[in-house]
């Protein structure tokens, strides 16, 4: 019998031989010291990619997300973020706990217009009453809005915003590499309208962990102080980094194969009597559908020998699909669905 196919996130794939036989041959130094040379090649062809001057390798794109807040925020101030942001639901409250910060949601679905950021923004007062705005954070691809992209144009008019009240602008990017390639741009047509961008290496590129923030040199030199205070301190982390670099080589293209074969799956749903779901809404990997007449945790329970997905919501289903998932993998996945969704129409 052969194995479930995994499609609970693209976090769950695994390093190839190529990617392993990398890391081993990584050459090393300690990195809180400055002297790992594939980490500093690492950070450097990061933030060239993303448009800036300087970046910072760090564990994760939580960290990362959090680094930017205490960077950017002073303690008591307010971010400004959409609708099931992961800075909001999915860092176990450390824009609060760490940063000390709170949050205002704006927009719907995830995303947010100009007009609506500029009605969100809060200005300190003369009596202290009112938080004031010290960070705008939008996540792009966004998760819950179903790896849903923000344009370069959109995200211009956000920027505009912003420098008028001067207010700094960070991308929670842990996908943007997918928006990316989608839209056949460089990812700098995002991050250079941005104050600070992070990115992951371990989602859909495969690395085994690892993300990037990138920003100006005096932005990371701050950050670079908290990431020490957080504990994200790394001595020789190159053969982490260089997974990252192998990444970059070699996985970008391949996240062009993740978005068609999420479209296909799609496809597939939106033909069963017992899924809702417009394939037209999937832009990149992430496949999320409604389930009809059973709950998303039953669906997910009776399909697991087969394949693994997450319930995300009170009726609805995540699918992410990922490079460990090739083409004979989505038509096993849908086999698995297919009985518990009803027969196609």
């Amino acid at each position: 019998m052969s194995s479930p196919v995994d499609l609970r996130s693209d976090t769950v794939t695994r390093p190839t031989a190529g990617m392993r036989a990398a890391m081993a041959a990584a050459e090393v130094g300690d990195d809180v010291f400055g002297e790992d040379p594939t980490v500093r090649a690492l950070e450097a062809r990061a933030a060239e990619w993303m448009g800036h001057d300087a970046a910072l390798f760090v564990p994760s794109g939580t960290m990362g997300n959090q680094l930017a807040m205490l960077a950017h925020c002073g303690r008591g101030d307010d971010v400004v973020v959409g609708e099931g942001a992961h800075s909001l639901l999915y860092e176990s409250g450390g824009g609060g706990a760490l940063a000390g910060v709170q949050f205002t949601v704006c927009g719907q679905g995830g995303h947010f217009t100009a007009e609506e950021l500029a009605g969100a923004i809060r200005r300190e007062d003369p009596s202290g009453h009112v938080a004031p705005t010290g960070l705008v954070m939008v996540e792009n691809t966004h998760n819950r809005g179903g790896g849903k992209i923000l344009s370069p144009e959109a995200l211009a008019g956000l920027s505009v915003v912003c420098n008028g009240y001067d207010v700094p602008l960070h991308i929670d990017g842990a996908r943007l590499v997918n928006a990316a390639v989608a839209a056949g741009l460089s990812p700098a047509a995002w991050g250079a309208q941005a104050d600070s961008v992070t990115f992951c290496l371990s989602k859909g590129l495969g690395a085994p962990v690892g993300s990037v923030l990138c920003g100006s040199e005096g932005f990371i030199r701050s950050a670079h102080r908290y990431r020490k205070m957080l504990g994200g301190g790394m001595r020789q982390a190159g053969v982490l980094a260089a997974a990252g670099l192998y990444a970059l080589d070699h996985h970008v293209d391949g996240l062009a194969d993740d978005h068609a074969r999420a479209r296909r799956l799609a496809e597939a749903l939106a033909g069963c009597r017992r899924a809702v779901i417009d394939p037209a809404s999937v832009q990149t990997n992430i496949v999320i559908f409604g389930v009809v007449d059973q709950t998303p945790q039953a669906l997910c329970a009776a399909v697991a020998d087969a394949v693994k997905v997450l319930p995300f919501g009170p009726d609805r289903v995540r699918a992410v699909l990922h490079r460990d998932v090739d083409d004979d993998g989505v038509a096993r996945a849908w086999r698995g669905v297919d009985p518990c969704l009803g027969v196609s129409r």
